[in-house]
Order: structure tokens, then C-alpha cells, then sequence
């Protein structure tokens, strides 16, 4: 039995990688975050599996009930709305599920994109070591958030909506002004745009057009 942790493009449909083309065109069974957005990915390539949900809402109960799906069938892949599963996403827990419960099934992945990856190399600042720190806190224990950003010494990395993009930059020029940062947003889409500077500077350029899409921040060293 094997279930197969596979990247899906974050934008751009010509990143899907072959192999995870391959897989999808074989496997029987698909868990998806969102099984409409994984559905219009699975025609583009005329791939047929059954597709089941499993999110962040998916109850205990449920996660055994995929198992038992997985079981069932023999082999199944795990795919996000976008990027690689289980990187600030809840397709980890069924990882752990099965990794900590059900030693007869191998999990494999089938590396792909990833906004995380994406943005850092195209950031110019040292990768040899990063902080990722998934998306901020909406309110509780948001300050304490940003605190860690501005102490951590290497570079962060962390991810913001649309609506809150504005005040999230506000809080990092609160806390760390002079650091360098870029602000990726719509990596790989057609209206992808990489903003560079000090956080007052970014939210700035950001102000002057409309703001749409999803974000990736980068933070430069101390």
C-alpha cells in the first residue's frame, strides 16, 4: 500500500512536474483540500480518480475513514489547493496518521512546487538558513509573532492574505524597519510581482496599485 504526497503547481499549470502528472493519471483515489480546485487540475491532464475531501475541519473519525480508503484501494495520492502538502497545510496530519499508526503503508513524495522555495530563491538573501513560520496569527498572539520575527536572526519567511497583506506590513515595520524584505505576490501567475525594499518602503509600493492575490514575505537577515 502506498499513499503519494504530491506538489501541484501554485499558479502556473505548466509546473506540474511529470511524475506527478503520472501518478494522478494512476492512482484510483485523491485526497484534496478542495476538491473543486483539484478536480478542474485533474481534467486539465484527463485524469479520472475518485477525489475525497480531507482539510483542516476533518474530524479524527474522518482521517481513519480515509485510511480505511486507502486501504481499500491500495494506492492514493495526497494533494493541497496549491504547492506541497503538509507545509503549513493540515494534509500533515494524516501524514502522522499514518506514519506514527499504519507502518504497512509507504508514503512517497513527489516533490514539486512551492511558494516558500520559490520566493526565497528569487529573494536574494542567504538560504543556507531560514525560518518559515506559516501564515500570522489573525489575532491571538499576533504580537507575540512578529516579536519572534524581528528576534530571529536568520532569514523568515511567512505567508499573508490579501486582506490582511496592509496591516501585516504595518506590524513588520513596527517591529524590524530597517530590514530588508521582499513581498512576492502571485508567484507564477500572470500578474506575479516581486516588491523590494524596507517594510515602510514594500507596503508603500503596494498602496500605489490594487491589491490582489496571495502573498509570500521574505525577511533579510539581521
Amino acid at each position: 500500500m502506498k499513499l503519494y504526497i504530491v506538489a501541484t503547481p501554485i499558479g502556473n499549470l505548466g509546473d506540474l512536474t511529470a511524475r506527478a502528472r503520472e501518478v494522478l493519471l494512476a492512482v484510483p483515489l485523491v485526497f484534496a483540500e478542495d476538491t473543486r480546485m483539484t478536480s478542474k487540475l485533474l481534467a486539465h491532464i484527463g485524469a479520472t480518480p475518485s477525489v475525497a475531501s480531507l482539510h483542516h475541519h476533518s474530524t479524527p473519525q474522518e482521517i481513519q475513514r480515509a485510511v480505511a480508503s486507502l486501504q481499500k484501494v491500495g494506492e492514493a495520492a495526497l494533494v493541497t489547493d496549491a504547492g506541497t502538502p503538509g507545509i503549513s497545510d493540515p494534509g500533515n496530519f494524516f501524514v502522522h496518521t499514518i506514519a506514527t499508526q499504519h507502518p504497512e503503508i509507504e508514503i512517497s513524495p513527489i516533490p514539486g512546487a512551492s511558494c516558500v522555495t520559490a520566493a526565497l530563491s528569487v529573494s536574494g538573501f542567504p538560504t543556507d538558513r531560514f525560518r518559515f513560520m506559516g501564515f500570522a496569527p489573525h489575532k491571538n498572539k499576533r504580537n507575540k509573532f512578529f516579536d519572534e520575527v524581528a528576534a530571529t536572526e536568520e532569514t523568515v519567511v511567512f505567508l499573508e492574505s490579501v486582506h490582511r497583506i496592509s496591516k501585516t506590513l504595518q506590524d513588520v515595520a513596527r517591529v524590524a524597519p530597517a530590514r530588508q524584505m521582499l513581498l512576492a505576490r502571485e508567484l507564477t501567475k500572470i500578474h506575479e510581482t516581486l516588491y523590494r525594499g524596507t517594510p515602510a518602503e514594500v507596503l508603500s509600493q503596494l498602496k500605489a496599485e490594487e491589491t490582489r492575490g496571495e502573498f509570500v514575505i521574505v525577511l533579510a537577515p539581521q
